[in-house]
């Protein structure tokens, strides 16, 4: 089968980062189904980001999955009592959500095999990331080896491989690529407690890294603060 006839799952936050793995793959061929989640975060601005970097990107399909992490909590993301800090902390961050990425590409991975598709792309990055564990390239080979004996279509022999087009690259790497691929930065929203305009605070750790990298890559910064 050609790469121009592939089917892939985008995993699509509507973040910086995610909008420029959705961009990586379509420029690979691939026909993409963009999926997202309602998962009890503080905000659902992204999800409309999401939207419309799907449609402005291209994306074949996009679909959001109502789930309830909040139920659980655990996190300054999923748990309106803990506070999202607004200086870098150290270890892994009140705003690290558990599983989050395990239960998100759980979701891909079925959603794949319903497709036929044998890529799934995740936009994790571990460079500039928050201390994060599962965006750990030693996580992402774990759950392609899991992944690789959990359906029916890879027992029947079709090898599924989770692409990190993002993983070894700092943020102001990722900026420009995804200049050259046509993001717009400017509809994307990366910020912990954005507004329901999709503000950004400035302060949190995302917000932190997202300026960060806008400066190292020379781009001007056209994110809405409040």
């Amino acid at each position: 089968m050609s790469i121009l006839s592939k089917k892939a799952v985008v995993l699509l936050s509507g973040g910086l980062d995610s909008a420029t793995s959705l961009a990586i793959a379509i420029d690979q061929g691939f026909d993409c189904f963009a999926l997202s989640f309602e998962y009890g975060q503080r905000h659902v601005a992204e999800l409309n980001a999401a939207n419309n970097i799907a449609q402005a990107l291209g994306a074949k399909e996009h679909r959001v999955i109502n789930i309830d992490l909040a139920g659980i909590g655990g996190s300054a993301l999923t748990d309106k009592s803990i506070a999202v800090p607004d200086v870098p902390s150290e270890g892994i961050p009140v705003t690290y959500v558990p599983a989050r990425n395990t239960i998100f590409l759980s979701y891909a991975l079925a959603w794949a095999e319903v497709l036929e598709a044998s890529d799934i792309f995740i936009g994790v990055n571990a460079v500039d990331y928050s201390g994060y564990p599962d965006c750990r390239p030693e996580y992402i080979s774990a759950f392609e080896s899991m992944a690789n004996l959990a359906t029916k279509a890879q027992v029947e022999g079709q090898y599924l491989k989770v692409h990190t087009p993002l993983i070894d690259l700092s943020k102001a790497e990722i900026i420009k690529r995804g200049r050259t691929l046509g993001v717009d930065y400017f509809t994307t929203v990366s910020c912990y407690q954005a507004d329901n305009e999709g503000r950004a605070c400035g302060v949190c750790d995302s917000c932190r890294l997202r300026k960060q990298g806008f400066v190292e890559a020379g781009i001007e910064d056209m994110t809405h603060y409040k």
